[in-house]
């Protein structure tokens, strides 16, 4: 068997693939429920390595992906009004919104930044006094704390025409509402190890207590991902179902103490409309008091009002999104659909299934 030379450890990688031949000898389902995870995946080819029983397929862990559709366009709309500035991070860009994007905007005219950071479009703010910036958070746990830091910064600075369009959103919501819908019946499921930093694998405990499903929390290294498919096949063949952390050098069991304080301070748990899942009872934030002037939502809710609801779309990232369809599968994949014309999220965001597929397993 050949390796390309991105496995660091060739023979620890052999002798998993050896035990995960000898544990996946029935039908598993395992679900990567990071963006990431799912692009590594393809990237490293591991499909090949794992039993022809055992099937990967992948989840809502891509923030991008799960932004709803009236969300973007309602953020996108902003970028039409005068003196208005969109700053967004870069992997937002192409994403396809019902008439437009922030990269068409941009060439039609449209003030819109890529930041690194929400911090830098606080800095923007300060250097455009004269407009309104207002920053595109989107993300899990991971993202979050940054956003809060930033409003935070801009109170203390008074930066007053600075605001968060705020999408954010929170992953064990989100789990809990897959495995309830019962669509698609998983074996196990592979949380992503960056979210859990925040959250702490104590957060998935839900899963195994009310689903009886296994989960590994993981890293993003082929080794990472091998070992986290080699637990949930371990417990799933010996009938058992816990939470167990393979990414120990990162993952504590708790959650991080600093962060969760920072999130209460800023955001308060709220109702979010995820693509692919509907509304999510509590699943979303909001910007709490006394930040609430921070809130980019009240400040233009007049203008907000006024975009229509998007359409039906005949872009079938709902369903991948929440494992029940392959990209492959999607009639519009490589026909009408491609990284060069996106019709959606997921062919276009650098942790998209479709984008994946395309890039790396078409043959």
């Amino acid at each position: 068997m050949k390796f390309s030379d991105e496995f660091r450890d060739k023979d620890l990688v052999r002798d998993l693939t050896r035990r995960l031949k000898q544990l996946g000898t029935e039908p598993a389902t395992i679900m990567e429920v990071c963006g990431t995870h799912t692009m590594a995946a393809a990237r490293f080819g591991l499909k090949e390595l794992l039993p022809p029983e055992v099937r990967l397929v992948s989840g809502p862990g891509c923030p991008v992906c799960v932004t709803a559709q009236e969300d973007l366009d309602g953020f996108l709309a902003l970028g039409g009004e005068p003196g208005i500035i969109l700053a967004s991070f870069g992997d937002m860009l192409r994403v396809p919104g019902t008439n437009t994007s922030l990269e068409k905007q941009r060439a039609a005219g449209a003030a819109v930044k890529v930041v690194y950071s929400p911090l830098d479009a606080v800095d923007l703010a300060k250097q455009e006094i004269e407009k309104n910036v207002v920053f595109f958070g989107v993300g899990f746990e991971t993202t979050m704390p940054a956003t809060a830091m930033a409003i935070q910064a801009a109170a203390a600075a008074k930066v007053d025409n600075f605001s968060v369009f705020c999408v954010h959103k929170t992953m064990p919501g989100a789990l809990r509402a897959l495995l309830s819908a019962g669509e698609v019946k998983v074996s196990g499921l592979l949380c992503p190890g960056h979210v859990t930093t925040i959250i702490g694998a104590s957060a998935y405990d839900f899963i195994p207590r009310d689903f009886g499903i296994p989960c590994a929390v993981t890293g993003f290294e082929p080794l990472d991902l091998l070992l986290g498919i080699e637990s949930i096949l371990r417990q799933f063949s010996q009938g058992q179902a816990q939470v167990d952390n393979v990414y120990t050098r990162v993952v504590p069991l708790k959650p991080n103490p600093r962060a969760q304080a920072l999130l209460a301070e800023v955001f308060a748990a709220a109702d979010a409309q995820w693509r692919g899942l509907g509304i999510i009872p509590g699943s979303g934030v909001e910007i709490r008091e006394p930040y609430r002037e921070f809130d980019a939502r009240s400040r233009f809710a007049g203008i907000l009002a006024r975009v229509p609801s998007p359409p039906p779309s005949a872009c079938r990232c709902g369903e991948i999104l929440r494992g029940v369809m392959p990209p492959q599968e999607c009639p519009l994949f490589d026909k009408v659909c491609s990284p060069s014309h996106p019709l959606g999220p997921c062919m276009v965001s650098s942790e998209g299934a479709c984008a994946a597929v395309y890039r790396y397993g078409r043959e």
